[in-house]
């Protein structure tokens, strides 16, 4: 794996609000117009929301997403990459991953570097077996985290979606150096889904003194509302339930200023936890 660095534009970052068709060749069409879009834009990484490649309805069977499903390097993937490489653009997407499991697929982040290379591969470790949903009887879960991307603003770490409920996880990344968390998403609408939402966004900035990037698809069964959030819980920007995109701008030396100020990664009493490691297996 190559992890790249980009340079000059890197910290303006698009963050794109999709509403996903079941139709894969629209949902890639989408995401390459809007690559170039955010180019025109002068941004230096554009991030998608989870489901990406098509929206999953109810209806679909699970053997139906398996035949849906490509490998990191299938024609979906390639595309964006080919996007990517064109543009100089660093591409944060989300993918139906092929697996071992009989009819199950990965739900999958790729980072994309601006050479078109695949910098990451995240698979989702919390499936959303909560609230009335199932995932598990469509997902297999991932096994690990992955080391936080190395990029001009510094480390970012990658989430998706149901993973930002579990603050072990992002903890964890802030701790092998992330100042910037993506957590592509599909949020599921329900009671108190987007306050709960808001909630987590900010919080897992707060506690951890990162920017959090969190994309988030719109209409279907998704609450939209994509959000950025600076390292001291400030709202960057939130984009309620319109689609599109939106172009933002970091500042990579307020997570040092505000880890300095607010010191709760040293701060932490590491000593004890371990006293009580145990805990962790708890059911």
């Amino acid at each position: 794996i190559r992890y790249s660095v980009i340079a000059l534009t890197m910290n303006r970052i698009a963050v794109a609000q999709i509403k996903s068709s079941t139709e894969k060749t629209f949902n890639l069409r989408l995401a390459r117009e809007l690559i170039k879009e955010a180019t025109a834009k002068d941004a230096g990484m554009i991030a998608f929301p989870e489901f990406l490649m098509a929206f999953s309805p109810s209806s679909q069977s699970a053997r139906e997403l398996c035949e849906l499903a490509e490998t990191t390097t299938g024609p979906f993937t390639s595309a964006l990459r080919e996007s990517a490489k064109t543009a100089g653009m660093n591409v944060l997407a989300t993918i139906y991953e092929k697996s071992t499991s009989p009819n199950r697929v990965y739900d999958t982040a790729l980072w994309i570097d601006g050479d078109g290379n695949i910098a990451a591969v995240y698979r989702k470790l919390h499936l959303y077996d909560a609230l009335g949903f199932k995932e598990s009887e469509k997902f297999v879960a991932g096994n690990d985290l992955i080391p936080p991307v190395t990029t001009d603003l510094g480390k970012a770490g990658l989430m998706i979606c149901y993973d930002l409920r579990f603050p072990e996880l992002s903890r964890i990344l802030a701790l092998m150096g992330a100042a910037i968390l993506v957590a592509p998403s599909g949020w599921v609408e329900g009671n108190m889904k987007v306050e709960h939402w808001q909630t987590m966004v900010c919080a897992r900035a707060v506690e951890n003194g990162c920017y959090l990037i969190a994309p988030d698809q719109v209409g279907n069964i998704y609450i939209g509302h994509s959000m950025v959030v600076d390292p001291f819980g400030r709202v960057i920007t939130e984009m309620g339930e319109r689609e599109g995109l939106e172009v933002v701008e970091l500042d990579p030396a307020m997570v040092a200023e505000v880890r300095e100020k607010l010191p709760l990664l040293k701060n932490r009493r590491a000593d004890v936890y371990a006293k009580h490691a145990s805990l962790i297996n708890y059911n």
